[in-house]
């Protein structure tokens, strides 16, 4: 009888991780779905079926990270996708507190669930750990120092953690997405603002989608087990570079 592997998604609320706890079930995996709002988790879990189980829970809550793993017989695959951006000022009027917020989620987050779930991943004799970045790790650009500076923390994580995990039975992707239009990422980083999150996919045409991210994780994670897909990075073809983007 073979065994479903399980897949734990963070931030599978909405957005990127939603899409991809649709694909890994469409995939033959077991999801467990991870995020703060148990509404969204239920209804998402409905709609996926037997495949899906809710946790609610907060990342960044380092004992409530630590039961969420103890209560999990089994994990073959981590999905380090919660994160998410907060403001849009430049670094002479920056408010710390929101650095502090991103860095918590983007960073201590994905180090909290991976430190928690690594015993579960090596014991399944085939572990992958994934963590979304962002091109912003790589490219600064005005008014985003603070969400740069915690994607590039996320991808030290992936890197380093490759080079401690070599020889073990566990591999370590990164993808790094460019410009994904989402119902929230933009909406949040400009606090609500609709026409300030809309003016930055204006006249770009089609901008990445939370499914085609989707799918980019999918086809990492279910490569043969001896491919590591070691860093990805995907845009969409309007966008050049972080700072260059054809518009309509």
């Amino acid at each position: 009888m073979t065994v479903q592997k399980v897949a734990v998604v963070t931030g599978a609320s909405s957005g990127i991780g939603a899409a991809t706890a649709r694909g890994l079930a469409a995939a033959g995996y077991q999801v467990a779905l991870v995020a703060r709002r148990a509404d969204r988790l239920e209804a998402l879990a409905k709609e996926i079926g037997e495949a899906a189980s809710v946790h609610v829970l907060d990342v960044t809550d380092r004992a409530a990270v630590a039961a969420f793993a103890a209560s999990l017989d089994r994990v073959d695959v981590l999905v380090n996708n919660a994160g998410g951006a907060i403001g849009a000022e430049q670094v002479a009027d920056a408010d710390p507190a929101d650095w502090r917020t991103m860095y918590e989620v983007n960073v201590l987050g994905v180090l909290q669930v991976t430190q928690a779930l690594l015993p579960a991943l090596r014991a399944s004799g085939d572990g992958t750990v994934l963590v979304l970045s962002s091109t912003a790790a790589f490219a600064p650009y005005e008014g985003g120092a603070g969400y740069v500076a915690a994607k590039a923390g996320a991808h030290a994580i992936a890197a380093t953690l490759r080079l401690e995990a070599l020889g073990e039975p566990i591999r370590v992707i990164e993808i790094a997405p460019g410009m994904v239009q989402t119902d929230e990422f933009a909406l949040t980083r400009f606090r609500g603002d609709a026409s300030k999150a809309a003016a930055v996919y204006a006249g770009v045409p089609d901008p990445l989608s939370a499914e085609d991210v989707a799918d980019t994780i999918v086809w990492s994670v279910t490569r043969p087990s001896h491919v590591n897909i070691d860093l990805l990075v995907v845009r969409p073809r309007a966008q050049a570079a972080q700072h260059k983007v054809h518009r309509l």
